[in-house]
């Protein structure tokens, strides 16, 4: 085995787990009880938090970005695990039958929110100068008291996608793949006549 592979994952072992620690110990900020949107009517952050002390806020792009897709999907299979213990959202800036729709065609069982591009996407934002940056951020209620906690960006090769480390064993990165909405193409043939095709 690559001695230099072996101790570069003990060193990125170590950092993340001094990460986690920071991550722990942050105090975090104060933040306003924003709206959103829903189909059933508007919520608030607040509200959101359900019975938990704790609500992770995934920031979706929407429909219409294909990354955000992806980590949606990844979390997505990690969620009845995060909701033992927090409450989630996803939030984007679709309208809610927008957010419904794509949900139910991706199998997602997120509750869902929309921001609408207002001043929590502003305000909340989890990079600098972006008001639709995708990520996450953790909230925690304190009472009527609502901080954040900590927040990500999300982007390709980082800590919260665990694809790309996966492609990496194989030698790939985001320079060598992107990922799709669906990976079936059809064949030019058809063998089953091709009938009642949808797509």
């Amino acid at each position: 085995m690559n001695e230099e592979i072996v101790e570069l994952e003990r060193q990125i072992f170590e950092l993340t787990a001094k990460l986690h620690e920071l991550h722990k110990s942050n105090s975090g900020e104060v933040v306003r009880n924003y709206v959103f949107d829903t189909q059933a009517g508007q919520t608030n952050l607040l509200e959101l938090f359900g019975d938990h002390d704790h609500l992770l806020v995934i920031h979706n792009m929407g429909q219409a970005c294909r990354y955000c897709t992806l980590w949606a999907d990844g979390l997505n299979g990690f969620l009845p695990h995060l909701e033992s213990t927090m409450a989630v959202v996803l939030l984007s800036k679709d309208s809610p039958d927008t957010q419904r729709t794509f949900a139910n065609s991706r199998g997602w069982r997120f509750r869902l929110a929309s921001h609408g591009g207002g001043d929590y996407a502003r305000d909340q934002t989890v990079a600098e100068r972006s008001a639709n940056m995708p990520g996450a951020v953790v909230y925690q209620r304190n009472g009527d008291e609502i901080v954040r906690k900590n927040a990500v960006v999300f982007g390709p090769g980082d800590l919260y996608c665990s694809i790309w480390n996966i492609l990496a064993l194989a030698g790939l990165s985001e320079d060598s793949w992107t990922p799709q909405y669906n990976y079936w193409r059809r064949p030019e043939i058809l063998e089953d006549g091709g009938e009642n095709l949808l797509d």
